[in-house]
């Protein structure tokens, strides 16, 4: 190309052309490697520096290999684990707790009353399945009152259940046939206690993570004071007042108890609704652990009530008087008091299911060592207390078990269907345990070694249970 200056000395076409040339050629050579720094970041060339454009990409390659938290995996720092207002609820759960599973706790002076006074015609097999319903209809509506809970919070369910509850005690003081006991206390009651077991249990355990099988163990020692109070007031209202009006004072308790209950029991979580699907109910038991501590659960309430039912029965049979036995079931209630706290405290520190092995083998051991040989007043009176330690320990561990392996906004739903699997084993139980004692002419040998190796085999599942979610090793806290 020809070239010409000019008067004012501009540069030429070739020079102009040459310099746009080298500056191409340079910007090619440095978008592939690191430029001078009189190069970079200036307004003719803004590319990055070829080590920040690779922490860049480190970063990002970082966050898509970071594998996702799973669902309901949440920072512990966000439980309050105390505090006034979770406290609250804890105070407001144990209340629930004392009116529900308390009352039915005290199952075994209504079996023993209703043999000896109005249903005196009837079997013992078949006036047991008025304290087996109300255990049965006590779990059997876990999962739909754990779906409910988990889409609308506690507040509706301890309303219909303080109304229900409170209805079916005042209907029982009234009923004079079986039918009506049957469907007052057996069905109507228990559907209350119910309504108000769940929502309480599921709300504390919102509140708390490290302490949860201590706070548990406090809300769950409700149900041991309430086993308690209960038969000691019942036995003696009935003798001084008659039954009506033993179960109308009781009734008149559980619902001052009750509104309490209801102003301070509420969720830290909000209500998730979600559409219901048979799946959900399902879905957890394809889990080996959740399924395995489930089945575990089922084997040992097959034999854990029987005690509570005919421990008065039979120490009785052997030569207790009557005015003694009736102070056993309150005895074993308030042994379960220290069982379902002290135990709970110690799972946080040692390992929840590393508990639970050790009461569940203990109650089969008193069972089968002490229950089974006792003939007189000590003996019983012993196993009342170490039993009702053990098994008290159990009822507070096991929903604690549940909440160990699930996600906090499912646990409605799954201690649901847990308590609904064990349902089926606490209405057989005790009528088994009624045939075994027809069947022996009124002897009580082999309901007991019924109730040793149910909770023996239960024991075992535990430790299935324990061993599919950490191995073998003993050392681990689990």
């Amino acid at each position: 190309m020809t070239t010409t200056d000019d008067a004012s000395g501009t540069a030429t076409t070739t020079d102009l052309d040459k310099t746009s040339t080298e500056l191409r050629d340079r910007s090619n050579l440095y978008s592939h490697g690191p430029m001078p720094n009189d190069i970079k970041r200036t307004g003719a060339n803004m590319m990055p520096d070829a080590s920040e454009e690779t922490h860049d990409l480190d970063i990002e390659k970082a966050a898509q290999d970071e594998k996702p938290k799973p669902p309901g995996v949440f920072d512990p720092s966000s439980f309050p684990d105390g505090g006034l207002e979770a406290w609250l609820v804890v105070s407001g759960a144990f209340c629930c707790l004392f009116s529900s599973f308390g009352w039915i706790n005290a199952i075994g002076v209504f079996q023993t009353y209703y043999e000896k006074g109005p249903l005196s015609q009837y079997s013992a097999s078949t006036v047991s399945w008025i304290p087996a319903f109300e255990v049965f209809m006590m779990f059997l509506g876990g999962p739909i009152w754990g779906k409910l809970y988990d889409n609308h919070g506690p507040r509706y369910l301890l309303a219909v259940g303080t109304i229900l509850h409170v209805f079916g005690l005042m209907m029982a003081s009234l009923s004079t046939k079986y039918y009506q006991f049957l469907l007052s206390q057996g069905v109507c009651s228990a559907t209350g206690a119910s309504l108000l077991f769940y929502p309480a249990m599921s709300a504390t355990g919102t509140w708390f993570y490290r302490k949860r099988a201590f706070a548990f163990g406090v809300m769950v020692a409700g149900s041991s004071l309430g086993g308690v109070i209960f038969p000691i007031m019942i036995e003696r209202l009935i003798v001084e007042r008659g039954f009506p009006w033993a179960m109308r004072a009781a009734a008149f308790l559980i619902l001052g108890l009750l509104i309490y209950a209801n102003l301070t029991v509420k969720s830290r979580l909000p209500p998730t609704p979600r559409p219901w699907a048979l799946m959900d109910f399902v879905k957890p038991f394809i889990e080996v652990p959740y399924f395995l501590t489930v089945f575990g659960a089922f084997l040992f309430f097959f034999g854990m009530f029987l005690p509570f039912t005919f421990i008065i029965l039979s120490a009785q049979y052997h030569g207790m008087s009557a005015n003694l036995s009736g102070y056993l079931v309150a005895i074993l209630n308030a042994a379960s008091v220290l069982g379902r706290t002290l135990p709970g405290w110690i799972a946080d520190k040692v390992g929840r299911y590393n508990t639970m092995i050790l009461v569940s083998f203990l109650s089969t051991v008193f069972v089968l060592a002490l229950w089974l040989p006792a003939k007189g007043n000590v003996p019983y009176i012993l196993f009342a207390a170490f039993f009702g330690f053990s098994s008290g320990a159990f009822v507070s561990l096991i929903p604690v078990l549940i909440a160990q392996i699930s996600d906090v906004r499912q646990i409605g739903v799954r201690s649901g269907s847990m308590f609904a699997a064990i349902s089926v084993a606490a209405l057989v139980g005790n009528p088994i345990g009624g045939a075994l004692v027809s069947h022996e002419n009124g002897q009580y040998l082999h309901l007991q070694i019924f109730c040793g190796v149910t909770m023996f085999a239960g024991s075992c599942v535990f430790v299935a249970a324990r061993y599919s979610l950490e191995g073998s090793d003993v050392r681990k806290k689990v």
